[in-house]
């Protein structure tokens, strides 16, 4: 567990979360990026998380991937799927029946392997009290395959059959963590085949709630980051504001 307690209850960090939002990719990837931006201006900036979905499949690609299959913009072309460029790191991501959770962190740990293991204990937890277990991947990083769930390393957490059930993703940025994370819950079969050529990994355990596990993730995230004080709260004005213009900027790029 993060440790940045202090005996003086002026110092104690507060934590923001941001109501679960529902959009397009543009709008998702353009708002990750200004609270990353915040955390860098902002002296009393505060560790934020937010969960969200996408509004119909999309296809994230890593902030350096620069080669993909043609099939995709092909799919892109008809329609099939919609991409986007996320400001983290990683290869390309399918959201589609799945949850995707974003984590801002100040001050976060520099050791990269450290700030994964702080930044995912929460999921470990979450997950566990719904009777999945998880622990990382130990498969190392590789840039020869396009997909993300195609591999499993220490970034990612899989299930005891191997599975990768949350595949993560990492931006440092002035000393600000953004960490990417895709929640496999029930992937759609014959589009991730249509995409990666391979079989889609099997859906989540019926166990897992599809609806209320960001609230159950969300809680447990605040047991674990127990020295924080936690508060919800939405877009303000101002943010909304500056939201809609980054997204009308970055919906005009390509790829």
């Amino acid at each position: 567990m993060p440790n940045n307690a202090t005996g003086d209850s002026s110092m104690v960090p507060t934590g923001r979360l941001i109501p679960t939002l529902q959009a397009d990719g543009y709008t998702q990837m353009a708002l990750d990026q200004m609270l990353l931006e915040q955390c860098q201006t902002s002296q009393t900036s505060g560790p934020m998380l937010r969960f969200y979905r996408w509004e119909g499949p999309w296809l994230s690609l890593g902030r350096h991937q620069q080669h993909w299959p043609n099939s995709w913009d092909e799919l892109v072309r008809s329609k099939t799927i919609a991409m986007v460029r996320r400001p983290s790191g990683g290869r390309a991501v399918l959201h589609a029946g799945g949850l995707t959770y974003a984590l801002v962190w100040p001050d976060a740990p520099r050791r990269r392997k450290q700030a994964y293991r702080d930044a995912c204990q929460w999921l470990i937890d979450g997950f566990s009290s719904l009777g999945l277990a998880l622990r990382f991947g130990d498969e190392t990083a590789s840039v020869a395959h396009p997909n993300c769930f195609a591999r499993s390393t220490a970034a990612d957490l899989v299930d005891q059959e191997g599975i990768k059930r949350i595949g993560s993703a990492q931006r440092w940025q002035h000393g600000c963590l953004l960490q990417h994370g895709e929640i496999l819950l029930d992937p759609p079969q014959e589009l991730w085949q249509s995409i990666f050529t391979e079989s889609a990994p099997p859906p989540a355990p019926g166990s897992i709630p599809r609806e209320g596990l960001d609230q159950h993730l969300s809680n447990a995230l605040q047991t674990v980051w127990n020295h924080v004080n936690w508060s919800t709260d939405a877009l303000t004005n101002q943010e909304g504001e500056a939201l809609a213009s980054l997204v009308s900027s970055s919906s005009s790029t390509v790829c």
